[in-house]
């Protein structure tokens, strides 16, 4: 068995290799060359050529038959008919995009909620998403529709090339399911777009040049665009400077409270929001400047990052408060605490409806669902009963616009949509109102054999103490003698919690086959709120990472697997994450997938949108966050003559968020020293390296291929 000695031996054995963990002994100084800088170049026929040749080496490696009966047992699963239909309701009826064998792209559709509720729903096809690519040869790619309510009936399509973040926008008419000739068309660009009326839109919108981008690529002005009108003569109503993040303005049409909002994003943690009065410009919402906030109808509702100071009280960071935005405005500081949290007890996203707020609460890293509302001028709290302890449950509201544009009866007022789910067992969807029972409504089929599997909680001791814990999931009766193949993930960033969601692909693959999958909930993510987070900002990032590799040695020192027969996955700042594993924890690790990665830090803030998240690692350029940067900095970590596990990189051409350049420059280096690595970038994809479910299921069997063709040999005969 390979005890607590054994991992203390291991990372000693490293400590002689490379310098302590902690970094302390790690020197990486600023490099002036870098042989492969031409790789950040987005398209260009060496590129390409340097692409297309790394994709057919990794598939001569990696696609043997079992790689194709994977991809086509998850083609299969993504594509099956009895998949619950996820919708969300506007006016009378309930939307829902949706794709399968048959429509690859996808059709928008939409039904009643009384017809949604029958086991076979009898759709309306808005539009053919498959029909319209072809017809106009554009691989376009659904990024959903902003319609004008109360009638629904002018909607501005998105639509992506390949997958990217950029998105065009076009008039549709909702009656006539087509596109309205000579109606608003917004060409390719970040940003966004919405109604102030049925002939005028609220524009922002990286478009026209520098002037009217950030440095991040993202919006600095909102204009007013009026039918007929040329965007580049567009009035600017509101903007932010060129080193903030992005500005936007948004329409609010509720009946009872319509308004219009305005806001500048500083950076991708602070911003600062504003309401249009009638006369004498925005008025700006005084809340801290990091608080999530939600305002509906009369209701300001504020979550904290930081400690409040208001209305001669202090509020805690993580404080869920509530109050009359009117009240508020007029400089009445009248806060009433929804929720407050203790120390392994955090809010974790809030919605509202009507007079209703709902709250996910995280208790130990398990969910809970509250409903908030108004009895006799109070506020009351009540959970949402009847689902499971190991459940992970989300709550959004059903409808999108307000319940007051209807009559009384023509439409159900304050209801929210729960989804129940965890590794093991698949999700189900239920409608949930304030004093009533859950309203089961769909349920999603088994998609593997769960028999024999468990859900176990547990925590690792990280490098300073702290406690770290995780899911294990996999059989109940697994040996304790360092034999299990394990696949280990996490993200530790952006206040974004790791939970033990249903993942068919995961349970068919690799738990139905007898391995174990372990989900780290390390610091930077949400799961303790937003110190947590904070803990693993900035200089904190490394001690995130330190969490991770604390879970694996767990892991080893438990007995559950050894190095030789665990992996790591983690994609986006996850990808940063399991790049660290690679360059300072190589030893604890026979195998790292990583996805749509961040490694190159010392020039991420120079490639697409990486200057939006200097509040999140720091800033390379100035020599104070360099010094810490540089030790998380994977692409400038690596070395020659070290004993690094096989890697398996993969990113997308499409994507617009992080670079593609990250991955195809760790890759170029890694193969130049003589690593094993593997590469595969598709044409498509965008930041989530996949736009339809072929795509997803060969990207989902190309990584299980590689765990078969490095820690785990014995599942391609299962």
């Amino acid at each position: 068995m390979a005890g607590r000695d054994a991992v203390a031996k291991l990372i000693e054995r490293m400590s002689e290799d490379r310098g302590q963990p902690d970094g302390s002994r790690v020197e990486m100084p600023v490099a002036v060359d870098d042989p492969y800088l031409w790789l950040e170049e987005i398209d260009s026929a060496r590129v390409r050529a340097w692409v297309e040749a790394r994709n057919r080496e990794t598939l001569e490696a990696l696609g043997d038959a079992q790689f194709e009966a994977d991809r086509k047992a998850v083609l299969d699963m993504l594509d099956a008919a009895d998949r619950i239909p996820w919708i969300q309701e506007r006016g009378t009826f309930v939307y829902n995009f949706w794709q399968d064998a048959e429509h690859r792209k996808g059709l928008w559709r939409r039904t009643t909620l009384a017809n949604y509720r029958s086991d076979d729903p009898a759709w309306e096809t808005l539009l053919d998403l498959d029909l319209l690519a072809k017809a106009e040869g554009e691989d376009w790619v659904w990024r959903g529709c902003t319609t004008l309510p109360p009638e629904h009936r002018h909607g501005l399509i998105q639509l992506s090339r390949g997958g990217a973040d950029a998105a065009v926008r076009r008039e549709f008419d909702l009656a006539k399911k087509c596109f309205v000739e000579g109606g608003f068309y917004l060409p390719e660009a970040k940003g966004s777009a919405g109604w102030l009326d049925a002939d005028t839109l609220l524009v922002s919108l990286a478009l026209g040049g520098e002037e009217f981008q950030t440095a991040s690529g993202y919006p600095r002005t909102v204009r007013l665009l009026r039918r007929g009108a040329a965007l580049e003569s567009a009035p600017i109503l509101f903007e932010c400077e060129r080193n903030h993040m992005v500005a936007w303005g948004w329409r609010d049409h509720g009946p009872r409270d319509p308004r219009t909002m305005y806001g500048r994003r500083t950076d991708f943690v602070h911003h600062e929001d504003f309401i249009e009065r009638d006369a004498g410009g925005p008025i700006r919402l005084d809340i801290p400047s990091d608080a999530y906030f939600s305002i509906e109808r009369d209701w300001l509702v504020v979550n904290l990052r930081t400690e409040w100071k208001a209305g001669g009280r202090i509020y805690p960071a993580g404080a869920l408060l509530a109050t009359s935005l009117a009240a508020f405005l007029s400089g009445e500081q009248d806060l009433t605490v929804l929720f407050e949290p203790s120390p392994r007890r955090f809010l974790y996203g809030f919605s509202a409806t009507g007079d209703v707020i709902a709250f996910k609460v995280l208790d130990n890293v398990r969910s809970y669902i509250f409903l908030a509302h108004v009895v006799g001028g109070k506020w009351q709290c009540e959970q949402v009963s009847g689902f499971s302890d190991l459940s992970t449950l989300d709550i959004s509201p059903l409808a999108l616009d307000d319940d007051e544009w209807f009559a009384e009866g023509e439409r159900e007022r304050g209801v929210f949509v729960v989804a129940a789910q965890n590794s093991v067992t698949p999700p189900s969807q239920s409608l949930v109102r304030v004093g009533r029972p859950p309203e089961p409504l769909k349920r999603s089929p088994e998609r593997f054999n769960a028999g024999g599997l468990a859900i176990t909680q547990h925590e690792a001791v990280s490098v300073d103490g702290t406690r770290i814990p995780y899911f294990q999931i996999g059989r109940a009766d697994a040996p304790a003698d360092g034999s299990n193949a394990v696949l280990l993930t996490g993200y530790g960033g952006y206040q974004i919690s790791s939970l033990p969601y249903y993942s068919a692909s995961n349970g068919k693959l690799w738990l139905e086959r007898g391995g174990t999958l372990v989900i780290a909930n390390i610091r930077g993510g949400g799961e303790f709120g937003p110190d947590w987070h904070k803990a693993g900002m900035r200089a904190g990032k490394k001690l995130a990472h330190d969490d991770f590799a604390a879970v694996a040695m767990d892991l080893i020192a438990r007995g559950i697997t050894r190095p030789q027969r665990l992996a790591c996955v983690g994609g986006s700042n996850g990808g940063l994450l399991v790049g660290n594993m690679f360059t300072r924890y190589p030893a604890l690790f026979g195998a790292i997938e990583c996805a749509v990665p961040l490694l190159d830090m010392q020039r991420y803030t120079k490639l697409t949108a990486g200057s939006s998240w200097i509040s999140e690692y720091g800033d390379p350029d100035n020599p104070d966050d360099w010094a810490f940067l540089r030790g998380i900095s994977a692409y400038q970590a690596v070395e020659a003559g070290q004993q690094y596990p096989p890697i398996l990189l993969t990113t997308s051409a499409r994507d617009d968020r992080v670079h593609p350049g990250h991955a195809r420059k760790m890759a170029a280096k890694l193969l130049a020293l003589g690593y094993r690595a593997y590469f595969y970038e598709p044409p498509e994809g965008g930041h989530a390296g996949a736009t339809d479910n072929t795509q997803l299921a060969f990207k989902i069997a190309l990584g299980f291929a590689f765990l078969r063709k490095t820690i785990a040999p014995e599942m391609a005969a299962r």
